[in-house]
């Protein structure tokens, strides 16, 4: 006997095909709708804009764990404002087509882990277009404070982005136990890293993301230097991406 072919099911099979083959299409139709942030000239520092766009965390003092209140030592700003291109992107490179991202984080701020998991992934899908600079700014507290000294260590070790996956990834606060066994994990010497996190090089690389989020007004994190586009709070991919073609287009390195 022929089998009967149950018609509602053929016509559901078919709008779940249909809509599949549709996504691409209408993800496309929804990033092209994104309307742009309204940019706005900034007059210090000079040849960069800024975009408010979205929620972020504001917390305590970006020295916290740095010195005591009254021997804390004074952030960098005026050195740092000599070099603030190469502060904001070291190792960056002078092609007006890869759009240097400097991305300034909290580990415990909860946008700021969405968007460093989006961006992530958005400097694999625009490879050759972007390149990624990540900014330790610990403004919750000693648990931020002891994160980011231990992300820095490691990066001394060739793991800087297995520790911020870990660390953004993680349930748990840092502490000195936690650090050990996450070391442990991925094959960092945590003896070494205990050593660095409390180096001077390491200091001075997190009073260097302090000055600069000072110079640009930082409030809280996340926030972001798309090329001269400064960025406080978090952004959609689709709105990211126009700013990266605008910023590719009219050309970058103007500011630098």
């Amino acid at each position: 006997m022929k089998p009967v072919l149950n018609k509602r099911y053929f016509l559901f099979g078919l709008a779940a095909a249909g809509a599949v083959a549709a996504y691409p299409t209408a993800k496309s139709i929804k990033e092209a709708l994104t309307p742009l942030p309204e940019l706005e000239p900034m007059a210090d520092p000079a040849g960069f804009r800024k975009a408010n766009v979205g929620p972020s965390s504001s917390g305590f003092n970006p020295l916290v764990g740095l010195g005591e209140p009254n021997d804390a030592p004074a952030l960098p700003i005026e050195e740092t404002r000599l070099t603030i291109c190469e502060s904001l992107f070291p190792e960056a490179t002078a092609n007006p087509g890869v759009v240097p991202i400097a991305s300034f984080a909290d580990y415990y701020c909860p946008f700021c882990r969405i968007q460093t998991k989006n961006l992530a992934a958005l400097s694999t899908q625009l490879a050759g277009r972007v390149s990624m600079h990540w900014h330790e700014l610990p403004l919750l507290g000693e648990t931020s404070m002891l994160a980011a000294r231990a992300a820095l260590a490691a990066k001394k070790q060739g793991a800087y982005v297995a520790f911020q996956e870990r660390l953004m990834s993680s349930p748990f606060q840092a502490t000195e136990a936690y650090l050990e066994a996450l070391s442990t994990s991925i094959g960092v010497d945590h003896a070494k890293l205990a050593s660095d996190m409390n180096s001077e090089a390491i200091r001075a690389e997190i009073q260097t993301s302090s000055a600069l989020a000072q110079i640009f007004g930082f409030i809280g994190t996340p926030a972001l230097v798309v090329g001269r586009t400064v960025i406080q709070g978090q952004i959609s991919n689709a709105a990211l991406k126009k700013i990266v073609e605008i910023e590719r287009s009219e050309g970058w390195n103007q500011a630098c």
